[in-house]
């Protein structure tokens, strides 16, 4: 019978607490768009993104990455890269295993790679992926991408995944008459509220 004294179970514990660390380091494989500026065009402004494809993963024909709810998007501005086409909706493109939220009322901006030479990782994108907003203040939403598995036992099998990113959305100078109304709206209901408690 081995005896664990106190040291050789802190050690024992380091030591898988290790191996756990660098399973799901190594396991870990992501597209990642990031916004990198927002600068003016006559009246509205451009957004624009970069991107990398994490280790373990390579982007093959087919795989996207999906901006959510991107505030003010002026029609037909999206634009995308060498090796890649850009659509419009108001809802998804979103994989199967992720859940993001996605307001219907707000244009998503997804990327599709349609080149044919894969993208393998740890390596960027390639190229601005940008659109134009009518606003130019930003809020978080969600982004969700799928790639494909580059090593192991599911090599060649999808890989989804589901991030925050920054969108524009108006700024509250532009909310202050929208919230006015909805506040004078409310205030007109307390009247009637009221004679309803008193006649109960």
């Amino acid at each position: 019978m081995i005896r664990l004294t106190p040291t050789k179970i802190m050690k024992k514990t380091y030591f898988l607490g290790l191996i756990a660390i660098a399973t799901m380091m190594t396991a870990r494989a992501d597209i990642i768009p990031t916004l990198s500026s927002v600068s003016p065009t006559g009246p509205n402004f451009t957004w624009d993104y970069t991107g990398i494809v994490t280790s373990n993963q390579t982007v093959t024909t087919g795989n996207y990455f999906t901006i959510y709810d991107f505030g003010g998007y002026v029609a037909g501005s999206a634009i995308a890269p060498v090796g890649w086409m850009v659509t419009a909706q108001l809802l998804g493109t979103t994989p199967s295993d992720v859940l993001p939220a996605d307001n219907p009322s707000l244009f998503n901006l997804t990327w599709t790679y349609i080149g044919t030479t894969p993208i393998v990782g740890d390596t960027g994108l390639g190229g601005q992926f940008t659109a134009v907003s009518t606003f130019q203040d930003a809020t978080r939403a969600n982004f969700t991408a799928q790639a494909t598995r580059s090593n192991g036992a599911q090599a060649g099998s999808p890989v989804d995944n589901i991030g925050m990113i920054d969108v524009p959305v108006p700024e509250m100078s532009a909310l202050v008459p929208i919230l006015s109304v909805c506040g004078a709206g409310l205030l007109s209901l307390v009247p009637s509220f009221v004679r309803r408690r008193r006649d109960s």
